[in-house]
């Protein structure tokens, strides 16, 4: 048998959220408890369809987000890209390519893979509604190379396959939302 699914799943184990990481991102909101970041996703025509709320935690930064108006019952790449712009004119290629402050390949299933900006593809449901929490062990909210603050979230119109490179030929980029600090 391969090692293949093995490191998939202590990959992907790395970035969904453990019961116990709920409490600790409680523990690191700010003083009135609010989250430490906010994203709010725009489709492609420029309408806003969700958010998302990212707090630090010990372990990397949880993102909590619901979006709606996407593609029902079917599964979508959810990624942080490296650049905060979400421009819906140009179909969001603003937001450039994946987070990836280590210089790593693209992907759960590769060796020297992922990039930080990689996270499991997520299901929308019958109704479009994508609902979701992930933490994401690989970017820290504003600390380091690795932080996230001022990045995008992307969302495609496909899955990421977790190994084509550069980005696991995951579609069209239909919705992206900046992560921002709250004030």
């Amino acid at each position: 048998m391969s090692s293949r699914p093995a490191t998939f799943a202590a990959a992907l184990l790395a970035t969904l959220m453990v019961p116990g990481a709920a409490l600790a991102a409680d523990a690191d909101k700010t003083a009135g408890g609010q989250p430490a970041a906010m994203a709010t996703f725009i489709d492609t025509e420029g309408s806003e369809i969700g958010t998302a709320e990212i707090t630090p935690t010990g372990d990397g930064a949880l993102i909590e987000a619901e979006i709606e108006g996407l593609p029902a019952d079917s599964w979508v790449a959810f990624h942080i890209h490296e650049t905060g712009t979400c421009t819906a004119d140009d179909g969001f290629k603003s937001a450039g390519g994946h987070f990836n402050p280590t210089d790593a390949k693209h992907g759960f299933l590769v060796d020297g893979g992922p990039h930080a900006g990689d996270m499991p593809n997520q299901y929308v449901d019958g109704n479009g509604v994508l609902r979701t929490q992930v933490l994401n062990t690989a970017v820290t909210l504003n600390e380091g190379d690795t932080a996230i603050l001022g990045k995008a979230i992307v969302i495609h119109d496909g899955t990421d396959d977790y190994e084509s490179q550069p980005s696991g030929d995951a579609g069209s980029r239909i919705a992206c939302a900046v992560i921002e600090g709250q004030t």
